[in-house]
């Protein structure tokens, strides 16, 4: 007996070297092993100004892309002609679909494969807010006014299209998502032609009108006239990652720059569970809406199974090496610590989006009536693909869930396989590295999967290189501004962004 324990003592002990070994020796990524100064911002009145402008023209898409109010839009086209002069003289410019804009500055070697920028004009309605009519100070009398608004919400310090520029911030609907960056990229582009500093390659800027409604009708289109053109860009850059302050990753002592090089894949399912119908006084034993609360319990009980994609596991390998001890051991050591791993990352609702095909019920249809029965209830399931899990794998999920059920399935919206994963190796994404250590010189970069569709998806068909990132430092109370209340961008965000996208033009082929 004293023989079996000390063998299984001494397995236990090969066992734990094994573990730290694997631990202390993991190759996790050095970062900010080179010091740059950080490039120090200097405020532009003029600049903030033109942003302030453009929040104040309520370009908002909602709904059907066929009953759009455009005229905010035509205010939009004509707002930006006036505000940069320079970039419409100095380039090829056009508009795709009427109301996507696309801008090239043409380089000394046009054989080199260009550039791409992305943003787009149109913002989410402001809630509870009404549109508030900030335009007439901008354009000249004779322009069509826009409506007055007679409330705004309590939730906003200042109107929703005020452009308010107060306490270091610009204030106002599409702050951050995304006239910032879009007026950041038309600036940038200013002061490339201003200097003088042509560039090698061409660089296009792309900007869409329904972004936050699909995209439908600007990016899909604009995408696809530039491969009808024969266009391949060697980088195509556009929002989805940020620099989460330090903090926001709970162990991490540092801000952490995510750059999305991918994003998920979506499908929205619309079930209807067919039941018998009629008076509360006579149920069945089972109603419909008893039958749809079954398979609602199934699809939550019973979700996609969880996965570390190269993607994700590329990005603990970088931030990893800063964690503390007991995230160190279980990310080096998942050939015995994966199912914990796994456990523990399901356990929170942002880690849990990045190693599963999320499930969120999110709408449901019954009786109107109190005592009624209706014969059938619909409900909503939408689904954010994991790059591994495809959409046929969705499918094959809810026809299991629905098993034994009298459904329709109907898939809603625009169903997408989870997008491709643009490499890290290549110079599109070193000149990412590069640019954010201008501005934060001590930030972790690190690779991302995008939660959120964007633009950047219908860009495949022209790159495989296609980044998803906005070069702001925000809070959590700032990310939770984006598509609600009180939004705003930081003064000192907002230059950095400017000097941020022009370092990358100047220097891409440096």
């Amino acid at each position: 007996m004293k023989k079996f324990f000390l063998a299984i003592l001494s397995i236990v002990i090969i066992l734990v070297a094994i573990l730290l070994i694997k631990t202390f020796t993991y190759p996790f990524k050095k970062n900010n092993t080179t010091t740059v100064a950080e490039v120090k911002w200097v405020k532009n009145d003029s600049a903030i100004q033109r942003l302030s402008g453009g929040i104040k023209v309520p370009t908002v898409s909602a709904g059907d892309l066929d009953v759009f109010n455009y005229a905010p839009f035509d205010q939009f086209k004509e707002y930006l002609k006036k505000s940069y002069p320079l970039v419409y003289q100095n380039t090829e410019n056009y508009e795709v679909n009427k109301y996507g804009l696309v801008f090239k500055l043409k380089g000394s070697k046009p054989d080199l494969e260009p550039i791409l920028f992305l943003s787009h004009m149109d913002v989410v309605p402001p809630g509870d807010a009404d549109i508030k009519n900030n335009a007439q100070d901008i354009f000249r009398p004779n322009d069509k006014a826009l409506p007055a608004v007679t409330k705004v919400s309590e939730d906003w310090d200042y109107a929703p299209f005020s452009g308010a520029v107060a306490d270091g911030r610009i204030y106002g609907r599409g702050a951050i998502d995304m006239k910032g960056m879009l007026f950041s990229l038309m600036e940038s582009l200013t002061n490339m032609i201003k200097s003088g500093a042509l560039p090698q390659r061409d660089i296009y800027l792309a900007l869409g009108f329904d972004e936050e409604v699909g995209g439908r009708k600007g990016a899909k289109q604009i995408a696809k006239h530039f491969k009808e053109k024969g266009l391949k860009f060697d980088a195509v850059y556009d929002e989805g990652g940020l620099i989460l302050q330090k903090g926001s990753i709970k162990g991490i002592d540092s801000d952490v720059a995510v750059v999305g090089c991918a994003e998920k894949g979506f499908l929205s399912a619309k079930i209807k569970v067919k039941g018998l119908g009629g008076h509360s006084s006579m149920p069945p034993m089972q109603s419909a809406i008893g039958k749809a609360a079954v398979i609602m319990q199934r699809l939550e009980e019973d979700q996609m199974k969880p996965m570390i994609t190269p993607l994700i596991k590329e990005f603990f390998d970088n931030i990893g090496g800063t964690m503390p001890f007991v995230n160190r051991l279980a990310i080096s050591n998942q050939w015995l610590l994966k199912s914990v791993l796994l456990s523990q990352l399901a356990k929170n609702n942002s880690t849990n989006a990045l190693i599963r095909s999320t499930t969120a019920l999110t709408m449901m249809k019954g009786s109107d009536g109190t005592n009624v029965l209706s014969p059938e209830v619909e409900f909503v399931v939408n689904f954010r693909l994991l790059s591994g899990d495809s959409v046929k794998d969705i499918r094959d999920h809810i026809k299991k869930a629905t098993k034994g059920f009298d459904v329709e399935v109907e898939e809603i919206d625009n169903t997408r396989e989870a997008s491709a994963v643009s490499p890290t190796n290549v110079k599109a994404y070193q000149l990412i590295q590069e640019g954010i250590k201008q501005i934060y010189p001590n930030a972790i970069t690190t690779p991302y999967l995008t939660m959120a569709g964007t633009d950047a998806y219908k860009y495949q068909i022209v790159s495989k290189n296609v980044y998803r990132f906005m070069p702001i430092k925000i809070t959590d109370a700032e990310k939770q501004s984006i598509h609600s209340t009180n939004e705003y961008i930081s003064i000192e965000n907002y230059m950095k962004m400017i000097q941020y996208f022009e370092y990358i033009m100047k220097n891409y082929d440096k």
